[in-house]
């Protein structure tokens, strides 16, 4: 007899309707052209967002790709931001 394996019912939760995609530091890295020691070290700050660990207990991690893209948006607002002042 075979078994049916249930699919997971993932539903939208990002503004954009689409469901979070997670992103390792490498793909973190590029985006952000920030060395991965200080990624983490911002992160630990509470400057960057929080990882994510993969498997619970694990050492793998990861980051909400969205999550990333929010913190390069408010860099950028930030500059401009400062433009403006000037």
């Amino acid at each position: 007899m075979r078994k049916l394996i249930k699919k997971p019912n993932l539903k939208p939760t990002q503004e954009n309707g689409q469901s979070p995609k997670l992103i390792r530091i490498r793909v973190v890295t590029q985006l952000t052209s920030l060395s991965k020691s200080y990624i983490y070290e911002l992160s630990n700050k509470g400057l960057f967002p929080k990882s994510i660990h993969l498997v619970p207990g694990g050492s793998a991690v990861a980051w909400v790709e969205q999550e990333v893209l929010e913190f390069i948006e408010s860099r950028i607002k930030e500059r401009d931001d400062k433009e403006v002042l000037s």
